[in-house]
Order: C-alpha cells, then sequence, then structure tokens
C-alpha cells in the first residue's frame, strides 16, 4: 500500500490518497479527488502521482510512503525524500555563474563550490571524486536570495587532507533546467591568495555569514549543556 502526503510550509503533513492494489482512496471529494492521478508500475517500482489543473494552493512538498513489517510485529512507515512543487508564472532560469574557490590551510585543502543565480530554488549539489560520492568532511549551506526576489544561490564546501592535493574531485549540481560538474583541477579552480587568508574564500555572497552562524550556534549550545550540567551538580550537592 503505497500512501501520499501532501505538506505545505510551517504545517503538519497532510495525507491526500493511498492505493493499495490497483485501488485509488482519496481523503478528497468531489472535484479535488478527481485531480489526483496515481499509478504504479510494477516493472520500474515506482509510483506516480499525477496533479491535473495544478493551482496555487497546490504548492507544497509531496511524500510517498508504506508501512514494513519489522520484529516484535511492529510496523514502521517509511517516507521518500519529498519532491517540493512551486507553482509560479515565472520561468525557471539556471545557474548564471558556479565557480570552485579553493585555499590551503593548515594540513588541509578547503574547496567551495559556489553556484549563483537560479530559479527556482531546488538544486541538489553532491561531491564526488573519480570512483564514487563523497560524504565525509562535506558541508551543505541553505539556499539564499540574491539581490533580485527571483534568484538564489547556494554554496557547498569539501575539505580534504592537504595530501590530497593532487586528487581530483567534482562539484556536481543537478537542476531542473541544466546539469554540470566542476572539476577541482587548478587550471579550473579560482584560488584565493595565500595572505589574505581563509576569509576571501568565504567572504563571498553569505558564505562568512553562514559559517560564522553556524559555528556561533554550536558553541551556544556547547556552552549551554554545560551550564545546564554545572546546575544540575550545584543542586546535587545543596539537596544532598
Amino acid at each position: 500500500v503505497i500512501h501520499w502526503y501532501k505538506q505545505k510550509e510551517g504545517e503538519a503533513p497532510e495525507r491526500l490518497l493511498f492505493l493499495s492494489g490497483k485501488k485509488k482512496v482519496s481523503t478528497e471529494s468531489g472535484f479535488q479527488a478527481n485531480r489526483y492521478m496515481v499509478e504504479r508500475i510494477s516493472v520500474q517500482k515506482q509510483c506516480v502521482l499525477t496533479i491535473k489543473d495544478v493551482i496555487p494552493d497546490d504548492a507544497a512538498t509531496y511524500y510517498c510512503a508504506y508501512w514494513d513489517p519489522h520484529l516484535w510485529s511492529t510496523w514502521i512507515k517509511y517516507f521518500g525524500t519529498g519532491t517540493k512543487l512551486i507553482v509560479s508564472e515565472k520561468g525557471s532560469s539556471p545557474p548564471a555563474n558556479s565557480e570552485i574557490l579553493q585555499k590551503k590551510h593548515e594540513n588541509q585543502i578547503i574547496y567551495v563550490c559556489l553556484i549563483e543565480k537560479f530559479y527556482p530554488e531546488i538544486i541538489r549539489v553532491t561531491w564526488t571524486d573519480d570512483e564514487k560520492e563523497v560524504t565525509d568532511n562535506v558541508v551543505k549551506g541553505d539556499t539564499w536570495q540574491s539581490t533580485k526576489e527571483d534568484e538564489y544561490s547556494i554554496a557547498s564546501w569539501l575539505t580534504v587532507p592537504a595530501e590530497n592535493k593532487d586528487k581530483k574531485y567534482y562539484c556536481k549540481y543537478e537542476h531542473e533546467e541544466e546539469k554540470a560538474s566542476l572539476p577541482t583541477q587548478v587550471d579550473s579552480v579560482k584560488t584565493a591568495p595565500q595572505e589574505e587568508g581563509c576569509t576571501r574564500v568565504f567572504n563571498r555572497g553569505n558564505l562568512m555569514y553562514q559559517l560564522m552562524h553556524r559555528t556561533a550556534y554550536l558553541v551556544y549550545i556547547i556552552l549551554l549543556l554545560k551550564s545546564s550540567m554545572y546546575y544540575l551538580i550545584v543542586l546535587f550537592f545543596i539537596y544532598r
């Protein structure tokens, strides 16, 4: 049984329908129910949801889900990663600029992949080497709006040991209008001057702000936890 959910921003998920065998059971009624079509493609192990006559209220993130039995007669519902639907009169546009900045810092090399001015804001960014996807020491920033309301940018950075300076890495992005792969070769990379330090690399757009905000948040959480721990210890000895 495949379930489909709709979640608008800031709201709880709402189940639209579920497909049992070839039978669709909808939680909507009348015209709304007829706008949602669902099809199971068994050979490809796919279930496809189609929305007819899209309206602005359809803007949301859609999830598929199914129940899976586990030990001790327990069931767990697994959700897909979700697909965000944006309803807009503006046409989509690919990134106007993409580049990799690099900086050697102590015994590490930091690569920053900067992708600018695209619409809509949905984009997937990954790092790979010559063989597989790289997930360790990768930080993906949130998208931010550029000077224009309908343009977005994003950055992702990869940290590798300095001894890997001759190893080729790729920053890959997938946007509905374009897919591209940027290599970290020296002749394809803009290198920040050594004397300016790490600030030069992260000073594009909101990169420095994102790093400072993330670091400050983590430090605040750590200090808060330490303060809470000391408070509990003092209370323990007082009441003892």
